[in-house]
């Protein structure tokens, strides 16, 4: 787990002419008596997510899983038409599972399909072949606008990126993450929160990524508002290749220098810092400091990189089109058990089959992930505009930022740390303003600001960047 930084000072805030004026003081900071190893703002959840946990149901996520890999293989090329095998019928499968649950949803939760065709690309797409996502879209009550996108991918494969035919069962790739978001959706979509939160089963992720870059391209030109997307992939199991468990722990990989970064922005980052605090790291502290406790019981490990080590997921059509998304994935992989032909080879089993998946762990990944989603979608977004005045050489730093359009914002919260902490220690409510001078060097300290509603609940930090 991450230590907790020490923590020697905090802010205190006094009202001044044009806004907030901070000092900083010696003292304690808000969070203290958090859990060793818990992130030092950590946000308690609320009656109503601790229901919500409760009823993430294990058996029916894996039947779920038991009900993908009937179906023989998933594989993006496999039969379309077929009723009974093949990525056709897991498809009909979702979209119906998705529609019972939005008959119970009063109207909420809606579902559809998102249909194209890939043209050959030379590679693992030997033939135009319609890809599709299976989507439900359960639409906030007060910020509509503001979308939060849940993913796994129900394709499957073997050791042959192009055998569309043998047995791929894919349990734990990705079966487990199609589970994960079907539970969430089922037990999600009895409630409703204020934002959008869009559960997805994508198609197309073995051959390239396809379906979840359509969907991500589709959000960008119709210029959604996603402010955060996690894919859930290869969540299944707590095994390790050698034997060992660790079933308590899901690693969460967010990167740092963002992949859409343009040249003007990289040469900032090089200026002033913030390669460690882009919007998925910043998602990620938000995870931690939501989803990492004793309702989920479950350690959120965050991993500074994009994905695995020169690997890829769903997660990253998302960040190609500048929206926050990270990946979540169980804590040691076993490679006999993945993109492998299902056989025995000198006494081994090898193959992603359903008798290597552990349900209860998938059960405590879908906690993880409605904690975080729920906290997401109830509370108020990332602040927008969020910027450093330097117009003048001054120890002080002047913050400015856009307010928020949710109806029950209450204010909002500087937050700061020291370069080297991995986490934010330090808070302040700065009340319902936009601008605030904090009496600390912008050269010393790293900055963020969140938003507050009028019950307590945080939103994600927003990172600044400088206004000349």
């Amino acid at each position: 787990m991450t230590q907790t930084p020490s923590r020697r000072t905090f802010l205190t805030a006094t009202v001044a002419a044009g806004g907030v004026s901070l000092a900083g003081v010696a003292g304690t900071a808000a969070g203290q008596g958090h859990e060793p190893g818990r992130p030092p703002l950590a946000q308690r959840p609320s009656r109503e997510l601790e229901q919500i946990l409760r009823e993430i149901d294990q058996r029916r996520i894996e039947a779920s899983v038991r009900t993908l890999v009937s179906f023989g293989t998933r594989h993006t090329l496999s039969a379309q038409d077929d009723p009974e095998r093949g990525i056709g019928a897991a498809r009909d499968w979702l979209l119906a599972e998705f529609t019972r649950y939005a008959a119970d949803s009063g109207g909420r939760l809606t579902a559809e399909l998102q249909t194209y065709v890939q043209e050959p690309d030379g590679d693992r797409i030997p033939v135009a072949t319609p890809i599709t996502n299976v989507v439900a879209t359960l639409r906030g009550a007060t910020s509509p606008q503001r979308v939060y996108v849940v993913s796994g991918h129900y394709d499957s494969r073997v050791t042959d990126v192009l055998n569309a035919t043998d047995d791929a069962p894919g349990a734990n790739d990705d079966a487990s993450g199609v589970a994960v978001v079907l539970e969430l959706a089922r037990v999600l979509s009895r409630r409703e929160p204020e934002a959008t939160i869009v559960f997805a089963a994508v198609a197309g992720e073995e051959q390239g990524l396809y379906g979840a870059r359509h969907m991500a391209s589709v959000f960008a030109q119709d210029e959604v508002d996603v402010q955060a997307m996690f894919t859930n992939d290869i969540v299944g199991s707590s095994r390790a290749d050698d034997g060992t468990r660790d079933p308590y722990t899901v690693r969460l990989f967010a990167e740092g220098v963002p992949t859409a970064e343009t040249p003007a922005e990289a040469a900032i980052r090089r200026s002033v810092g913030g390669e460690n605090d882009s919007p998925p790291r910043q998602l990620a502290r938000f995870v931690r400091e939501v989803a990492d406790n004793r309702a989920t019981g479950m350690n959120v490990r965050v991993i500074y990189r994009r994905d695995r080590y020169l690997r890829g997921g769903d997660h990253i059509g998302f960040l190609e089109q500048g929206y926050p998304a990270a990946r979540f994935t169980e804590p040691n992989e076993d490679y006999a058990h993945q993109h492998q032909d299902v056989r025995v080879e000198d006494g081994k089993q090898y193959g992603d089959l359903i008798e290597f998946c552990d349900f209860g762990y998938m059960a405590r990944v879908a906690k993880v992930n409605a904690a975080a989603l729920w906290s997401l979608a109830t509370a108020p977004g990332t602040p927008k505009g969020v910027r450093v005045r330097t117009d003048n050489l001054t120890n002080d730093t002047v913050l400015v930022w856009e307010r928020g359009s949710e109806p029950d914002l209450a204010g909002y919260e500087v937050v700061t740390r020291e370069t080297t902490a991995p986490e934010w220690t330090d808070v302040t409510d700065v009340g319902d303003v936009t601008t605030v001078t904090v009496d600390l060097s912008k050269d010393n300290v790293f900055f963020g600001v969140r938003a507050v509603d009028r019950a307590g609940r945080c939103g994600p930090v927003a990172y600044p960047t400088p206004l000349r």
